[in-house]
């Protein structure tokens, strides 16, 4: 009787340590030595299934069989039940640990994103507000000058130059806005989104269809930048290499999540080969991260592009 407890115990600890082992193996991304220490725990507790069988159909089988042996297996059974749940214990630590890794990469990167956005809004700020005044000024200096008595030349001089100060003040203008769109900053993400569609796609033969349900709702400033920053990447790339007709911008917001759904009808293209063409989508995904999103990258060639992206309310 003692040998058949034996038996069952450990066949029901190598069970435990075999069903251990096998839900750790998507854990380990499938490693191959763990499926093979997975196999063999599995093995060991067969064949302890099998002894039991034996010793049940076998008469006089128990008299046969060791006591000391078979308790000896109850000892190895248990310490192996104990390895593989304590290996356990080690990956859900590991598991942890990547978590907070994770969170305190996003930390940096959204500390990296305000530092950037302030920086932008300083150097726009300096272009504004110091060099614009100043071209403003040689204009009204030469707006002072008597063209009856410059002669034709000088005329057509001060003439050409006045048009150059005007294209260099709306130059400078638009390189503060892309800077730091005043827009986002004053009325959120819906108008400045449209702000900048209006403007990037003007005199361009495509169409760009945008729709929200966000109106003059805020959010988050990292979260605006970033879905800002996001979109005017996703737009230049669809402009400079997919040879698209047609985008589609939707922007949904809910209780739980804000949701942005960006397609084109380009030509695609494969992910995997987009690393070195300057499409920059590992800079778009590290962004979302920085602000606990997530992104869905989908295209294939031919096949345009479908990019889903949702932010949790913080």
């Amino acid at each position: 009787m003692a040998i058949l407890i034996a038996l069952v115990l450990a066949i029901i600890l190598q069970l435990g340590a075999s069903v251990f082992a096998v839900s750790l193996i998507k854990r380990t991304k499938y490693n191959a030595s763990w499926i093979l220490i997975s196999i063999g725990f599995t093995l060991m507790a067969v064949r302890r299934v099998y002894d039991l069988i034996y010793v049940l159909q076998s008469e006089g089988a128990l008299e046969k069989q060791s006591i000391i042996s078979n308790w000896l297996s109850v000892i190895v059974s248990l310490l192996i039940f104990l390895g593989a749940f304590y290996i356990r214990k080690i990956f859900d630590l590991q598991d942890r640990i990547d978590k907070i890794r994770k969170e305190n990469e996003s930390r940096v990167f959204a500390a990296i994103i305000k530092t950037e956005e302030r920086e932008r809004q300083t150097f726009a700020k300096e272009l504004h507000d110091g060099l614009g005044p100043i071209l403003s000024s040689v204009k009204m200096a030469l707006s002072a000058i008597n063209q009856s008595i410059a002669g034709n030349t000088n005329t057509q001089i001060i003439h050409k130059t006045n048009l150059a100060i005007d294209e260099a003040i709306i130059t400078i203008k638009e390189i503060s806005n892309k800077l730091s769109p005043h827009i986002l900053t004053n009325f959120g993400l819906d108008k400045a989104l449209r702000n900048f569609i209006d403007t990037v796609v003007i005199n361009k033969n495509i169409t760009v269809s945008f729709r929200s349900d966000i109106e003059n709702k805020r959010f988050d400033f990292t979260v605006e930048t970033v879905l800002y920053r996001v979109v005017c990447e996703l737009l230049a790339n669809t402009l400079h290499h997919a040879q698209a007709q047609n985008i589609s911008i939707f922007i949904q917001n809910t209780p739980q999540e804000l949701t942005l759904i960006y397609t084109d009808d380009g030509i695609g293209f494969t992910p995997e080969n987009t690393k070195n063409s300057g499409m920059g989508l590992s800079n778009i995904q590290s962004r979302i991260a920085s602000i606990h999103g997530v992104i869905s990258i989908e295209s294939s060639e031919g096949k345009g592009v479908q990019v889903f992206i949702t932010v949790k309310h913080i």
